[in-house]
């Protein structure tokens, strides 16, 4: 995102995008992790739109989609970034407690 937002100031975007265009995959790492301002996720919106049907996509995030409008903050934008990531996709939830937190409480 930093990438993204700093190139944008330097009107360099088109240089990310074509290294973007050239990836077979693309992985989102905790995804809705941090709250986007209002440039950043139009930015990542873009992104998205490179990649839809035309190369994977891997989002890791802890949130529901129920919870990324708050993230986003813009109900529209939320909702077209779901609809192209969902679109042909495959999703793996998992319900399960913390690897991490249960760790930490084994250890004390």
């Amino acid at each position: 995102m930093n990438q993204l937002l700093e190139a944008h100031e330097k009107g360099t975007l088109s240089k990310i995008y074509k290294q973007i265009e050239g990836l077979d995959l693309l992985i989102l790492d905790e995804l809705c992790y941090v709250p986007l301002h209002k440039q950043g996720a139009e930015l990542l919106f873009q992104v998205l739109t490179l990649c839809y049907e035309k190369r994977s996509v891997i989002v890791t995030t802890n949130l529901q989609f129920g919870q990324w409008n708050h993230i986003f903050g813009d109900p529209i934008l939320t909702e077209a970034f779901i609809d192209r990531l969902i679109h042909y996709s495959h999703l793996l939830v998992f319900n399960r407690e913390s690897f991490r937190h249960k760790e930490s409480l084994l250890n004390h």
